[in-house]
């Protein structure tokens, strides 16, 4: 059985193995569900689609439609050769 001590700032590290089979990476949230017998059960959660947010930045130059064929073209043609 696995186990963890708990710091004074209520801060655990849970064991590679855990972590391993629950497929816990760096910022993955748990959910702690109350059991009928007055513990508790940790649970991984489902990431959201909002938990994206500001994850992906947007482009730091435009291009115009005619740089992009311009680039397409040059693709293609390079490959032809």
């Amino acid at each position: 059985m696995a186990s963890a001590t708990v710091t004074s700032k209520g801060q655990i590290t849970i064991p590679v193995d855990v972590r391993t089979k629950l497929g816990l990476r760096p910022g993955s949230r748990l959910a702690f569900i109350p059991t009928a017998t007055g513990g508790y059960e940790i649970h991984p959660e489902s990431a959201s689609i909002k938990d994206l947010k500001g994850s992906v930045t947007g482009p730091q130059d435009t291009v115009t439609i005619e740089e992009m064929n311009e680039a397409v073209t040059g693709a293609v043609t390079a490959n032809v050769r």
